[in-house]
């Protein structure tokens, strides 16, 4: 991934653009912008279609979806008054890992995937992590994508991934609590670990459930990606 030119300048107001497949995935990264950058400008581009086809096609991503991601990204790194003003991509869908992969080698600007800042994180605290998701299409590519991250640190990665059932569909639905709890009971059937990676943006909310049923460190996707980003675009 190529560093910002202009990291040199951390005062300078940096654009990021942050493309969505899932409404629920907008609050969540808002929020941990204004947690930990809010002087960054964000903007979002939101594809609901992204995930039902991805769903449909039944987790295969084909040419058409690595397509529909290069428009995309073409797209957000073209945005602003006079074009090329975005300083920074961030993708919060997280079963797209591929497609997301064929943009951040043909983009010059830093491009994040959703789950590679907080899988650094996780491999770093030890071998044993957790990973649990709601969106079952996602958790192959997640987990393949956390082992070949351990390989590169030569990490002999013991995890434990699971799909939690119907939490998704709890939070579609207005149950938000519903969610919460679901996840966090997940959580607590899981053995100990080193670290526990809440691998969807959606997932973000329930953190505080999970910390009350586990000792295990909660790693949250927006919270550490806007971190990474931060200190990609600005040296801080």
């Amino acid at each position: 991934m190529a560093e910002a030119k202009s990291a040199s300048f951390p005062n300078e107001r940096k654009r990021v653009m942050l493309i969505h497949a899932l409404a629920e995935s907008l609050e969540p990264i808002h929020k941990a912008f204004s947690t930990h950058w809010p002087e960054a400008e964000t903007y979002d581009l939101l594809d609901s279609s992204l995930s039902a086809d991805h769903a449909a096609n039944q987790g295969v991503l084909d040419s058409r979806m690595f397509e529909r991601f290069q428009i995309l990204g073409r797209y957000a790194a073209a945005a602003g008054h006079s074009g090329g003003d975005t300083h920074g991509i961030l993708f919060t869908c997280s079963a797209f890992g591929p497609a997301i992969d064929t943009v951040k080698r043909e983009l010059k600007i830093p491009v994040l995937k959703p789950n590679e800042a907080a899988f650094a994180e996780a491999v770093k605290t030890g071998r044993h992590i957790g990973l649990l998701v709601t969106f079952e299409p996602s958790l192959p590519s997640l987990s393949a994508e956390l082992r070949a991250m351990a390989g590169q640190e030569g990490i002999p990665l013991e995890l434990e991934a699971r799909v939690v059932p119907h939490a998704l569909a709890a939070l579609h639905q207005g149950k938000p609590l519903e969610h919460d709890n679901l996840i966090a009971r997940a959580a607590a059937e899981l053995p100990p670990m080193d670290a526990l990676v809440l691998g969807q943006f959606s997932m973000a909310r329930s953190a505080q459930a999970v910390c009350l049923r586990v000792k295990t460190p909660v790693i949250t996707t927006p919270e550490s990606s806007v971190l990474e980003l931060r200190r990609l675009l600005t040296g801080a």
